[in-house]
């Protein structure tokens, strides 16, 4: 069984891979939350690891949940004996549709050991004050999955490709982060065909290969969209928001909005903490390194607190009139150049 701490709610995506690497094991396996990322690599990994190519043939089974499943379905499933092999695998895709979910309580207390099975629970998690959760937790491992924090993708990125022994200039790794954001599925698909295409003999990811090869413009992005805010960049910052409005469909309003929402709403807890040393600073902010600090802190010599809220009041306004709220006749282009003038004056 997968190694426990007091609470498997603690438990990492790290930890249950290293625990079924090394042969550990656990009978049930609960995976939910709103980041799929995670879930659909643990219930791979674990298929992979405990059975060969031929043993999947008959002890892999793979059940897709629909609003029409029934526990007993997974039930049944689970209760067989594997064949050939030492374990089978039963994988629960989409759990959330499973109806009577608290109803596999019937196979948790009494699970059958030479099934591993693995519940996928996407888009949510089930409420751990349920009964069937905790009958899990004592026997299995229960794990919830959440999306990361923009802070935290620049990590990922390092991580992903570290594993494939490949490097990242920074600059490159931000038009990342900001053009596709915590969509994880997405950034590990974009990141393998970066690495795909690289150069023979190169092992460093540019923003000219990003430019080439995802459609992102090493000069008009989303990321020097945002310096731009920041530095109070005023030319730079209306020639982007031109270009954007040139090719709204790689840069939909929608997504400018959101990313700018989440800047400076940020910048405005920045302003309520206790402590604005640059430490108590990413403690408050829950950074984990000074240079995600540096950009809020210079944003803030250009935007006081008033001013912070008062652009979070008008991209809310944007955001009502582009969904249609008293836009008037004015176009989304208008609508988005207005609330840049807004921003930078």
């Amino acid at each position: 069984m997968a190694k426990k701490t007091s609470s498997t709610s603690s438990i990492t995506h790290r930890d249950i891979i290293a625990a079924v690497r090394q042969q550990q094991y656990a009978p049930i396996y609960l995976l939910m939350g709103e980041e799929s990322y995670y879930i659909d690599k643990i219930s791979e990994f674990i298929a992979n690891a405990v059975l060969t190519e031929d043993e999947k043939d008959f002890n892999l089974i793979t059940l897709y949940c629909t609003k029409e499943t029934n526990v007993a379905d997974v039930i049944n499933s689970a209760k067989r004996y594997p064949m050939m092999s030492k374990y089978q695998v039963v994988i629960v895709k989409e759990a959330q549709n499973l109806q009577k979910f608290e109803d596999l309580q019937y196979y948790v207390k009494e699970p059958l050991l030479s099934t591993i099975l693995v519940i996928c629970y996407k888009n949510g998690s089930v409420d751990r004050r349920k009964k069937v959760v905790g009958m899990i937790e004592k026997v299995g491992v229960v794990y919830e999955s959440v999306r990361l924090k923009d802070g935290m993708l620049p990590s990922f990125i390092d991580d992903y490709l570290r594993r494939k022994q490949v490097g990242i200039e920074d600059r490159a790794k931000m038009m990342l982060v900001e053009n596709i954001g915590s969509d994880l599925n997405r950034m590990s698909s974009e990141l393998d065909k970066l690495c795909i295409t690289l150069p023979a003999g190169a092992t460093r990811i540019t923003p000219e290969l990003i430019e080439k090869n995802i459609g992102i413009s090493k000069d008009f992005n989303m990321w020097e969209f945002k310096a731009a805010i920041v530095n109070h960049n005023i030319l730079k910052a209306n020639q982007i928001i031109n270009y954007f409005n040139d090719n709204p469909k790689t840069n939909p309003p929608v997504m400018i909005l959101s990313m700018l929402f989440n800047f400076f709403a940020v910048i405005m807890q920045a302003y309520y903490a206790p402590d604005k040393s640059e430490q108590g600073l990413m403690q408050h902010l829950e950074l984990r390194s000074t240079w995600q600090l540096r950009d809020y802190r210079t944003a803030m010599s250009y935007y006081n607190a008033m001013k912070t809220m008062l652009i979070i009041g008008k991209l809310r306004e944007t955001d009502a009139k582009l969904k249609g709220v008293g836009k008037g006749n004015s176009t989304d282009a208008d609508l988005m150049r207005e609330l840049v003038y807004f921003i930078l004056h």
